[in-house]
């Protein structure tokens, strides 16, 4: 589904985001990504929708690399979640949620209103299955909760039913009760929709009860890449702590990424 092939991201001052990235996430997976702030989470997510274009390698979505010529389409397949919920606050709920329709409706008839009525019987339907009564569509936007809002969010990024879902730390600013609430439901529309979900978060309890896989980055490298049972405590320390990894022992599966402490 999504394939990074050797891929390299250097700023321009030489900085290196990501380096020597290979990581292939199948279709209707979960994947969180964690990893300390600079680690190269967001530059991960944002190289899948072509925001950030490769210094070397590739990133191939369903087989094709995207780049130029195919940016477009493969960007109707992919929608975000954003952390500060990126929504037009001055706008009403119902045509928020329709803006998860700008990659097949032109702006100028976004922005006059003009939608057909399917569309706009799915942003309902789509509200209803964030947990939004109809009474919020005419609502101003800004005037939610912030769970609300993502919750509005939510909504938006599956109204194209899109093979990829990009969470870019989508509970950070949420309590934990309303963290879990919105986490609940971007799995199980994934899980309805059959969407693949890369997810960055910073909590690790998160990652671990919501997410089908853990990847970690540190220092835009992959440290490790295993199922959340595998991600222990000691994993944990060794992430966020800068402790040195090792490449798996003999006994380990041979077929598996993962990456273990290394022993003093």
């Amino acid at each position: 589904m999504i394939r990074f092939e050797e891929f390299d991201k250097a700023w321009p001052d030489g900085t290196l985001a990501l380096g020597n990235i290979n990581l292939e996430i199948p279709r209707g997976q979960f994947c969180v990504v964690l990893g300390p702030s600079g680690a190269g989470k967001s530059t991960l997510l944002r190289a899948v929708n072509g925001l950030i274009k490769p210094t070397r390698g590739r990133v191939m979505i369903n087989g094709a690399e995207l780049n130029i010529s195919s940016q477009r389409l493969l960007r109707q397949q992919v929608a975000m979640i954003h952390q500060h919920f990126n929504l037009t606050t001055r706008m009403s709920v119902a045509n928020n949620v329709l803006a998860g329709l700008l990659p097949v409706v032109s702006t100028a008839r976004a922005l006059s209103g003009w939608f057909r009525p399917e569309h706009r019987a799915k942003a309902c339907r789509m509200l209803e299955e964030v947990g939004l009564a109809p009474e919020h569509l005419k609502r101003r936007a800004g005037d939610l909760s912030g769970g609300q809002q993502q919750r509005v969010g939510v909504a938006r990024a599956f109204m194209l039913n899109p093979q990829i879902v990009l969470a870019d730390e989508p509970v950070a600013s949420l309590d934990p009760k309303i963290s879990r609430d919105i986490l609940s439901l971007i799995r199980d529309a994934a899980r309805e929709h059959h969407t693949t979900v890369v997810c960055s978060l910073h909590q690790t309890d998160l990652a671990r009860e919501f997410g089908d896989r853990i990847v970690g980055l540190r220092d835009g490298a992959i440290v490790f890449d295993g199922a959340p049972a595998e991600f222990t405590d000691a994993c944990i320390h060794s992430l966020y702590s800068g402790a040195q990894w090792e490449t798996p022992s003999e006994h380990s599966d041979a077929a598996s990424t993962h990456l273990t402490l290394a022993h003093a």
